[in-house]
Order: C-alpha cells, then structure tokens, then sequence
C-alpha cells in the first residue's frame, strides 16, 4: 500500500464528516427554534405578569420585565377563593386521577384477554362512544337522577375512562404480558387476581405513570364539568375560581367607564396584571410535576402504540 493510496484513504472520513456537520447544525437550529417557539410565550406570559400593563400593551416588554410589580399576584392570592379553589383543584385532580388509571388499567388488562367472553363486542361498544355523544343535557340529566349533582362525584366520574386511553393500555397489555407468562404463571398456583397485582400491574408502571400524566393534566384544567354540575362556590377548582375573577375584573372595568379616567385606567390595569397573574398561578403547579414524570411519558405512549 503506496502513502497516496493511504492519504486518500484517511482523508475520506474527513469528506464524509461534512454532510453530516451540515445536518447537525440545521437540525439543532430548527429544534432550537421549536423550543423557543414553545418557551417564549410562557417566558412571555411570566415577565407580563411582573410589567406593568401600559410597557405590555406598548410593546416594550421582551426579554425582561417592566416597571417591575408584584400587584397581580397580591391580589389573587389575597382572594381566600383562590386558596379554596387551589384546595379544591388538587382534591378533584387526585380523586379523578386515582379512580381514571384504576379503571383504565384494569379495563385494558381485562380487554387483552383473548378468553374474555364478548371481548370484540365490548371494544365495538367502547369505541361507537368515541364518535357518537348524547350530549350535554342527557349527561346532566344522568348525573341528576343519580344524585351526584353539586358533589365531587359529579366532576371525577363522567369523565373517569378515556376510550383512546383504554385502547392504549389494551395494546400493552397486550404485547407486554404473552400468553406463555400468565400459563406459567397458572402453572405455579397464581390466580387471575394474584397475576394482575403481582405481575401484570408492576410491568406496567410505564403505562401507569403515563395514563396518570394524561388524566391529571386534563383534571387540572377542566372547569366546564364543575360550571354546570357544581351550584355551591366552595366546591369551585381553581379553574373555575379565576375564570370568575377575570370576570369580576373585567365587569368591573366596565362599570368604572362612566366615573373618573384615573379609576378607570387603575381598574384595568389590575385587571390585566390579575389576567396574566393568574395564567401563572393556574399553570405553576403541573409545570412543577411534569418534569419528574417526563421520562416514561414516552415509554409508556411507545410501548401502547407497538400493537392496535
């Protein structure tokens, strides 16, 4: 082998290296501006929150706050509504969470297997509810007759089983758990129940963490189930508590557009501050828990996607 043979040989790594510099750098500047697509209006909602409302209004708020105030936030959490909303919104999150995976993993365990007598009709009746709805006024009239109106169950069980969910944690179920470990497991003594909670739901961990992410998002923002089912204001979630404090607010704006321009100007610039303020407020406590279940958000969605 000549030097020229072999100098030719080394330098192709370097020529093949190029192209592949090329696509990690365009790669990383579009995922980068993905992330700050995604990050800067809630870095935008936060700073907005802090400025004044006139520099927000003018444009002069970007990276970094002005006319630096607290305002926002001392009024919301001034408001005892608040904190009971807050005690409320993780009292039905909890409760609805706990009861939503307990059902869905259950009912995906119990629709993987194929010795289930009528499994494929349960699945056809499960899945003609995805895109057919009663509506709003049988659903009101169901949990009426049921005497769950104004209580906790009214706003944790007409919603406790997503459909999409169920089919998701059947098809775990499904490829995680062959038929060939539940036969050993038969085979050394283990009941149905006893291979559900000692082998079934400990695999499933993944898809555990996973429905408990989807339902306690959705939990912690839903207010409409507690507009229309709940009458007592103490029993509101938060959701519900700062929609009617925008409300206030904004009535309040209003009602003041007929008196002075100084008390009307003051009026709504709380009235934005408290907007913003409780943006914030609202989003804070699952931003916070979201990061510590990140990780098998994906092997939870991946593992149930494998197998329809």
């Amino acid at each position: 082998m000549t030097s020229t043979t072999f100098g030719l040989r080394a330098r192709r790594p370097l020529a093949n290296r190029i192209p592949d510099r090329g696509i990690t750098i365009t790669s990383v500047v579009i995922l980068s501006t993905a992330v700050a697509a995604v990050l800067y209006p809630l870095y935008f909602i936060v700073i907005a929150s802090l400025s004044d409302p006139a520099a927000v209004a003018g444009g002069r708020v970007w990276l970094l706050p002005q006319g630096f105030t607290f305002d926002g936030y001392v009024r919301i959490l001034a408001d005892s509504a608040v904190w009971r909303g807050f005690g409320n919104s993780v009292l039905y999150t909890t409760v609805a969470t706990t009861i939503s995976v307990c059902l869905i993993v259950a009912g995906g365990y119990a629709l993987s297997r194929k010795d289930l007598p009528g499994r494929r009709t349960i699945t056809v009746l499960l899945v003609v509810t995805m895109f057919f709805d009663g509506g709003m006024i049988p659903r009101y009239l169901v949990v009426k007759d049921l005497g769950m109106l104004d209580t906790i169950w009214a706003v944790v069980l007409p919603g406790a089983v997503g459909v999409w969910n169920l089919i998701i944690a059947r098809s775990f179920f499904q490829v995680s758990l062959p038929d060939e470990l539940r036969e050993a497991a038969q085979l050394d003594g283990a009941s149905d129940f006893r291979f559900f909670f000692t082998i079934a739901v400990p695999l499933a961990r993944s898809l555990i963490v996973l429905m408990a992410m989807i339902h306690m998002v959705f939990n912690w923002n839903a207010f409409f189930d507690a507009l229309i089912y709940l009458n007592d204001a103490d029993k509101y979630p938060l959701q519900l508590v700062l929609r009617n404090i925008l409300i206030q607010s904004d009535l309040a704006s209003t009602g003041n557009m007929t008196g002075d321009l100084e008390s009307y100007a003051e009026t709504q610039r709380v009235g934005e501050l408290i907007k913003y303020g409780m943006i914030v407020v609202s989003t804070l406590p699952i931003l916070a828990v979201m990061p510590f279940l990140q990780k098998h958000f994906t092997k939870g969605a991946l593992l149930g996607a494998v197998k329809s």
